[in-house]
């Protein structure tokens, strides 16, 4: 299972959520769903997904 860290692109140590398994895209809104099944809604544009490195970077 890959797992991934989502960064606020504008500032690379601001931790927007960790463990993310899942990301959906609907417009400029974005909820992101970690492995508990937590989910957090945040407005803004998908940067960068490296899958292969677990990363993900959305400008909000």
């Amino acid at each position: 299972m890959c797992l991934s860290t989502v960064y606020k692109a504008s500032e690379p140590d601001s931790i927007i959520m960790e463990y993310v398994s899942k990301i959906q895209v609907d417009g400029e809104k974005i909820t992101l769903t970690d492995v508990m099944g937590e989910e957090k809604t945040i407005q803004g544009a998908l940067v960068l997904a490296d899958l292969t490195g677990g990363t993900v970077k959305i400008n909000c």
